[in-house]
């Protein structure tokens, strides 16, 4: 996904007032899988200049401080994990999601944890940080669900490990079926490459004729693609129903479902896309949004 010899970093936005173990060890697997370093960035926003006769600058450097501890826990444990990980950490002055943006410019990847905000917190919070950044990130953002106590860094399924790759035959949904192949090999994991429609047809048409030629789109699409991933196995299913639900439920025990995105969302609009955008609600794995490659436009 990056080109040979760069040294993009793995970036982990780092949250002092909910600090989560799982993206941590998550985001260290996945810089020492891809040998690339870890970047751990906190955000510290900027204070109301009204706010200094209530000792806005003590409380600033409160901030500061907590954020520092969060970044130095964060980095010990993503040492202790992975000891020959190369582990570096900022303090961004700014909100968290526009100072993760910037870092995603540099970035192999952003990975963040997930709080589960409301659709309302996440237009008034400014906590919000996964839909902003998944709908303006420069590079593939993962974003992570905390797991529960003494679970692994990421899930145990009940059969052979799997990742998901939601298709619709849009460009964006090649740059993710690219990413997912990248994901699946990574892992020593299948690919299930889906493609959802979202109601039967009229009986006009033949159903099982469509059917197959939505096979043949998801063979299609992912032709030749795995020539460079021989190890992976890739399978396809064509499922009814909505989008959102159907892929939820195929990657329920998934190593993480992968989605494109389309152009550029803006902050205050979060356009990041219907489906990407549910499944940050809905999903039970880590939700991969994968932006258009540059040359591909917006």
């Amino acid at each position: 996904m990056t080109p040979l010899g760069s040294n993009r970093p793995v970036v982990l936005g780092v949250d002092a007032l909910a600090p989560e173990a799982t993206p941590v060890a998550w985001a260290a697997d996945e810089a020492d899988r891809r040998g690339r370093p870890l970047r751990l960035v906190h955000a510290l926003p900027p204070t109301s200049q009204d706010a200094r006769v209530f000792g806005a600058e003590r409380y600033r450097e409160e901030l500061r401080e907590r954020g520092r501890q969060a970044l130095d826990e964060a980095a010990d444990a993503a040492r202790r994990r992975h000891p020959g990980l190369s582990v570096t950490t900022a303090v961004a002055a700014d909100i968290a999601a526009p100072a993760l943006c910037r870092e995603s410019t540099d970035a192999e990847l952003v990975v963040l944890g997930s709080r589960r905000l409301n659709r309302l917190e996440e237009v008034l919070s400014a906590s919000s940080v996964a839909v902003p950044v998944s709908a303006q990130a420069h590079c593939p953002v993962i974003v992570v669900l905390e797991a529960e106590p003494g679970a692994g860094a990421e899930p145990t399924a009940p059969e052979e490990p799997y990742v998901v790759v939601g298709v619709d035959g849009s460009p964006s949904s090649a740059a993710a079926v690219a990413f997912a192949l990248d994901f699946a090999a990574r892992r020593g994991a299948a690919l299930r490459a889906v493609r959802v429609r979202r109601s039967r047809l009229t009986a006009r048409v033949d159903e099982d004729a469509a059917v197959a030629d939505l096979r043949r789109l998801l063979d299609e699409a992912t032709a030749g693609r795995p020539a460079g991933h021989p190890a992976v196995t890739v399978t396809h299913g064509v499922l009814l129903g909505h989008p959102v639900e159907e892929l939820a439920k195929v990657s329920e025990h998934a190593l993480g479902v992968v989605v494109g995105r389309r152009g550029r969302g803006g902050f205050t609009g979060m356009r990041l896309g219907s489906v990407p955008h549910g499944l940050l609600h809905r999903a039970h794995c880590p939700v991969v949004t994968v932006p258009l490659p540059p040359a591909g436009g917006d």
